[in-house]
């Protein structure tokens, strides 16, 4: 599934992986973006299945004509942005992936429809996480100094005295592979974020900085750099000559 593009296939015993689920309103993704152009992370392979549509394009982290040529696909790296067509199929691969290559944890940036919040949820921040087991017990301390709220399990039917269960709608693969880590004993970190489809980056600035105060990728004050990419995210502007 994954092929490297150096002469020695890659390594990643120990490492984390953040990788964005593709979710409402793409906040993952653009969260993803934001930590490949910040740390000016280097390609390292790509993914070949048949459950992606074959795509390419430029580079969309370029930062000069030198780079802006280089052929990308959808999928690279551990940092990807997934386009899903067969999605149990893809998450089993993906999973066997993450367990062959030995992450120490792997972090899925994710969202959630706002408007299908139940009312405990509409309280207080619109961050949520989920941690498995394996990786909870590792990272207790940290979670209690944070503050972080968990996502609620919340009954099926509202109004109806049914059992609370996890529920992340137009969260795509999330709960899928936080339930398969659950099962399988994976070190696997779900952040999400309620939200709304529309101007997006707001969010995705609001999830990279909850990451960030978890895993410190970038000192607080710092910016975030915008990859060039984000200067067509909602096309060309409006043409004068209509008016």
């Amino acid at each position: 599934m994954f092929i490297s593009s150096q002469d020695s296939p890659a390594t990643f015993q120990g490492f984390t992986l953040v990788m964005p689920a593709v979710a409402v309103g793409n906040v993952g993704q653009l969260a993803v973006d934001l930590i490949v152009s910040t740390l000016n992370m280097r390609r390292v392979g790509y993914f070949h299945t048949d459950c992606l549509i074959p795509m390419a394009g430029n580079n969309p982290y370029a930062s000069g004509k030198a780079d802006a040529e280089e052929l990308h696909t959808p999928a690279e790296g551990g940092t990807t942005s997934q386009l899903q067509v067969l999605k149990s199929k893809f998450r089993q691969q993906l999973k066997s992936w993450i367990k062959a290559s030995g992450f120490s944890r792997t972090v899925v940036l994710s969202s959630s429809h706002a408007y299908q919040r139940d009312d405990q949820q509409l309280q207080g921040t619109s961050l949520r996480y989920l941690m498995t087991p394996s990786l909870l017990a590792a990272s207790a301390d940290a979670l209690k100094e944070l503050g972080w709220r968990e996502m609620e399990r919340i009954p099926a039917f509202p109004g109806v005295d049914a059992e609370p269960r996890l529920c992340i709608p137009g969260g795509g693969i999330t709960k899928g592979l936080y339930t398969d880590g659950c099962a399988e004993d994976l070190p696997l970190a779900v952040l999400l974020l309620f939200c709304s489809e529309g101007d997006n980056i707001p969010d995705a600035f609001a999830l990279v900085n909850h990451l960030n105060d978890w895993l410190h990728l970038e000192e607080p004050k710092s910016k975030w750099k915008i990859p060039t990419s984000w200067s067509l995210l909602f096309g060309s502007g409006i043409p004068p000559a209509l008016f």
